[in-house]
């Protein structure tokens, strides 16, 4: 292990102090480097520049640092120095998937072009840049010629999920990840203004060598969207062009062996998807996917040309983005406030949409028969691209909405969950009294658990029956404030319907479970006795036996009838804890 230290470290130092090549570049970009020499890169570069800093932000849970990296001219490596600045902010994730690395070796290039041989310095005069070298460390290290079948280099990549087997981009709202937890207390202190999230792509071949996108439909606030569609994508689409590129937003093809079918690029994320969390935040977020079969030297290329040209419009027009950022906080704050308003709790779906058209850049495809599956399998031939019409398909609509109330209450018992709403950034504020509210709950039904574990958690699925009631909330509870940037963010995580809040992830429950049982030789008389002095419930009870004859013999299913109708049943089973708040002003008990 020390030999081969030793030996990236030349590769990656050279002979010469001077030499600043990544060992990406030093390797023909057959290599890229360990972590351990990704710190000591930019811990170099910090010693040599006065613009860089290194900070570390976590432990993982294999005990490696994890590290992040500040780019600043103002040497303003605070947020609270960047906001004085007056700069945009500008983050870049790198390795969430750690075999899809090109991010990894771009930022490195990037940054000494930046600070080094400052052959790109002026990219900082309007921008601050934070990088996150690597998001997944362990599964970075987890190293193996093996760990991406469908991938054309580097000759070794790392593993896609954390030591504790989580992929990292599903957890941006459960937030179960360490790493997930530190990243979340970064971005809510630095509150960048735009995020790339750097991937490689799977599925059919094609022309294109990079493709990426930011959500672009309702799911924004209006002035993140306009930004996106008319000012960043466009850009995008036409400096990568100029620089050689065949680009595209990022897409799904109908049929993937029949360009022709169109493509669609109307792909909503739930926020457990870093482009998803970053719409709900009032944040472009740039998915950035190369693809697996290009070479290893033309993805990190085209991923660093387009940090690069992202940059160079950020750069020449930081108020622009900045303007659409802070008028989608004031829009997200306003919500609660304007009952005309909703807020999003779906990744929206496709609209009808007849597209428009395009020429699909493909490639002729040939078919093998394997031996060993029987079926056959599509081989596309680099030697015949072809330019095919076919149309794209862009439009998306609501899903479901909500009426947002004045605030949310979570009680205090639900630790795990304000701590997770502490993470988000919410503004929260705590009772130093215990109090009661009149609130609008669910009261759930059809509870099912999916058989099968989805990252880590059995997802939960119902039908919630909207509830009104007061309630009494103990000392230590939490109003969930709204008139705050960061409303639709609360929304998701605690409205149920939500695609990932809190109760489809499991955060509640316990409150499914029945905790107090009866002996059928103390139910059975108390029943009689209820059935004889209630005319309306022998009614139903007659009805449910007459519609329910598999239960009619079961001596306990009638039972339970009754119970569930006596005032021993816990009438708290299956009723949401946290209430919706209209008016703030408190009822004392």
């Amino acid at each position: 292990m020390v030999i081969v230290f030793l030996v990236n470290l030349l590769l990656l130092l050279g002979q010469d102090s001077s030499n600043w090549n990544t060992l990406a570049e030093a390797s023909n970009y057959r290599k890229t480097c360990s972590y351990a020499d990704v710190v000591a890169y930019y811990e170099r570069m910090r010693a040599a520049s006065p613009w860089v800093i290194v900070q570390q932000i976590g432990t993982t849970p294999e005990g490696r640092d994890m590290t992040l990296v500040v780019i600043s001219k103002d040497k303003a490596f605070t947020p609270q120095a960047a906001v004085k600045t007056s700069k945009a902010v500008l983050l870049v994730v790198n390795g969430v998937h750690s075999g899809e690395i090109e991010g990894k070796d771009a930022c490195m290039a990037l940054a000494r072009d930046i600070c080094i041989t400052k052959e790109r310095q002026s990219l900082l005069d309007h921008v601050i840049l934070v990088i996150l070298p690597v998001f997944n460390i362990d599964g970075h290290e987890r190293t193996s010629p093996y760990n991406r079948i469908n991938q054309n280099g580097p000759d070794e990549m790392g593993w896609r999920c954390t030591a504790r087997n989580l992929n990292l981009n599903r957890d941006y709202m459960k937030a179960d990840a360490v790493e997930m937890q530190a990243f979340l207390r970064v971005f809510h202190a630095w509150r960048p203004h735009l995020w790339f999230d750097t991937h490689t792509t799977d599925g059919a071949d094609f022309q294109y060598d990079i493709t990426f996108g930011a959500a672009t439909g309702p799911e924004n606030a209006p002035s993140v969207a306009d930004y996106v569609n008319n000012s960043l994508h466009p850009h995008l689409l036409k400096t990568l062009a100029q620089d050689g590129h065949i680009p595209m937003l990022f897409f799904e093809m109908r049929d993937r062996l029949d360009p022709s079918k169109g493509v669609d690029t109307n792909l909503g994320f739930a926020p457990r998807f870093s482009t998803g969390y970053g719409a709900i935040m009032n944040r472009p977020s740039i998915l950035v996917e190369t693809h697996m079969l290009k070479p290893y030297d033309a993805r990190v290329r085209a991923t660093y040309n387009l940090l690069k040209r992202t940059i160079e419009l950020v750069n020449a027009d930081p108020e622009a983005l900045r303007s659409a950022v802070r008028h989608g906080d004031e829009y997200s704050a306003s919500l609660a406030r304007d009952a005309k308003k909703r807020t999003v709790l779906t990744t929206t779906q496709p609209a009808k949409d007849d597209g428009v058209p395009m020429i699909f850049r493909a490639y002729a495809v040939d078919s093998n028969r394997s031996a060993a599956s029987g079926a056959v399998y599509p081989v596309w031939n680099h030697a015949k691209p072809i330019d095919v019409p076919s149309r794209q398909f862009s439009m998306t609509e609501v899903a479901r909405d909500v009426t947002l109330p004045s605030s949310y209450i979570v009680p205090a018992p639900w630790t795990d969950v304000i701590e997770r709403l502490e993470l988000h950034g919410l503004l929260l504020e705590r009772l130093s009294e215990p109090q009661s509210f009149d609130v609008a709950s669910y009261r759930f039904t059809d509870v099912r658990w999916k058989e099968r574990p989805f990252e880590g958690r059995h997802e939960v699925s119902y039908k919630v029956e909207p509830i009104r009631e007061t309630r009494h909330f103990p000392k230590g509870s939490v109003i969930v404030k709204l008139n705050h940037p960061n409303a639709v963010v609360a929304a998701h995580l605690l409205e149920p319907e939500a695609p990932d809040s809190l109760v489809h992830w499991g955060f509640f429950d316990p409150i499914f479970e029945q905790k107090e049982y009866y002996e059928d030789y103390a139910m059975a008389p108390i029943a009689d006795r209820m059935l004889s002095l209630n005319a309306g419930l022998k009614k139903d009870f007659d009805d449910w036996l007459k519609s329910n004859p598999n239960k009619a013999g079961n001596p306990r299913a009638r039972l339970d009838f009754i119970h569930q109708r006596s005032p021993y049943w816990d009438h708290r089973k299956d009723v949401y804890p946290v209430g919706r708040i209209e008016q703030h002003d408190p009822q004392t008990p």
